[in-house]
């Protein structure tokens, strides 16, 4: 029988030959990522009081993107003690304010396919769109992997998830992700692998690809993968990073999965996640008439270049609704300065968008851009839950940035199509 990814990259973390689905195992960690609320403030304490250092600090990358800028006095002296651990132990892969950690790893050239990596947040799934094992763990387990380098794993299942067709007009992974939110459910996958295959998924962009990976978090899964291809190498090589074997790392044609998931994005319509879950996905046209107060485009899901520019791809020539506010926060300083070098951020801000910091900022209720109460957003982001982005009393819609930025010109959620079919026709 052969081997899913998934079963290639812990077996190989394990220094075994092969594993199979529920064997408990201990991996080897090729990589540790925390950030700011994850990291010193959670584990120094502990370590201290081990009398323990990090077992690697060139396998460590330490990521400020929670508190940033900081907002408070407790959000100042939480990036104090970040900057001194980072100073006090080497650790030489410290990104203080440059963006999100998820859009860092990759962006610096810290992912190779193969790898099995831990992060300090529960979107660390999104590496998998590098072709690396990389999930979620707490403060504890973090000081463990800090102190030994090692983790034990269950084995998980893997189901494959399969798209056919191909996205049309005006429509993004983040339609594929919520789509599959409702269909597949949040708690289905629980502990388990998505891996990702079918032309849709080899049509997608590296960032579009990384929505997918890091939403099946979402699903309840460990982590998602997509397997390499050219596409991913040509990423990786774009990042400096050069791996002779990337393309090698994909799942045998008789590898036993879970479960086989089919759908065809060529049917798909633009989907908008009502409050407060993401599984409460529906296409636009089921929100006639809903008013919006803000628009966010910002998080590692919702941010990145390519959500950028679709949302520029709406507004330019238009403006943004009176009575509704649009806040876009680049999902890194790169990003940025990429946006503002091509034209994009022009484009964002003559409609009228709010320039915001590269962070997790609004996304995790942080800082700027936070709701009131009974105040409704539109967000790029992943996660809706009840009170995440300010007041309990608030509610948050999720879409792509194409349905947020159209949302933004009509002040009511809109399907972006029409306004993307009216650019062409001009």
């Amino acid at each position: 029988m052969g081997r899913t990814l998934a079963e290639k990259i812990i077996a190989r973390a394990a220094g075994r030959s092969s594993v199979e689905p529920g064997e408990i195992v201990t991996c080897k960690v090729d990589l540790a990522m925390v950030h700011d609320s994850s990291g010193p403030r959670r584990h120094k304490a502990m370590l201290n009081q081990l009398g323990a250092k990090p077992w690697d600090v060139s396998r460590i990358v330490v990521v400020t993107d929670h508190y940033v800028p900081a907002f408070d006095a407790d959000s100042a002296a939480i990036l104090d003690l970040t900057r001194k651990w980072v100073r006090d132990e080497g650790v030489a892969n410290f990104y203080d304010m440059q963006g999100i950690c998820h859009v860092i790893l990759p962006e610096r050239g810290h992912l190779r396919p193969g790898i099995f990596a831990v992060g300090g947040d529960s979107h660390s799934p999104m590496a998998g769109a590098w072709g690396c094992f990389m999930f979620g763990i707490g403060a504890t387990e973090m000081c463990g992997v800090l102190v030994t380098g090692d983790i034990w794993l269950k084995v998980p299942p893997t189901h494959q998830v399969r798209w056919a067709g191909r996205l049309g007009e005006g429509l993004a992974a983040k339609d594929i992700m919520l789509t599959l939110c409702r269909e597949m459910g949040l708690g289905t996958v629980r502990y388990g692998v998505v891996e990702y295959v079918g032309p849709a998924i080899a049509a997608l962009s590296m960032p579009e690809r990384m929505v997918l990976t890091n939403m099946s978090a979402e699903l309840g899964a460990q982590t998602g993968l997509i397997a390499p291809d050219q596409t991913t190498v040509e990423a990786l090589a774009a990042a400096g990073v050069i791996v002779s074997d990337a393309l090698s790392w994909q799942s045998d044609a008789d590898a036993a999965f879970a479960k086989v998931w089919d759908f065809d994005a060529s049917r798909l319509e633009p989907q908008v996640a009502a409050p407060h879950s993401p599984e409460n996905a529906a296409p636009v046209g089921d929100y006639p008439g809903v008013k919006i107060d803000q628009c966010y485009i910002g998080a590692c899901t919702g941010a990145k270049l390519d959500d950028l520019r679709m949302a520029a791809s709406i507004l330019r020539g238009r403006t943004v609704a009176r009575g509704t506010r649009l806040l876009v926060a680049p999902a890194s300083q790169r990003i940025l300065a990429a946006a503002a070098a091509d034209g994009t951020l022009a484009a964002l801000t003559a409609a009228g968008a709010i320039l915001m910091p590269s962070g997790c900022g609004a996304c995790a209720g942080y800082g700027a851009g936070v709701l009131a109460e009974g105040e409704v957003c539109l967000s790029s982001t992943a996660r809706n839950f009840k009170g995440r982005m300010g007041h309990p009393g608030s509610s948050v819609y999720l879409g792509s940035p194409y349905t947020v930025a159209a949302s933004a010109v009509t002040g009511r959620i809109t399907d972006p199509r029409p306004q993307l079919a009216e650019k062409v026709a001009a």
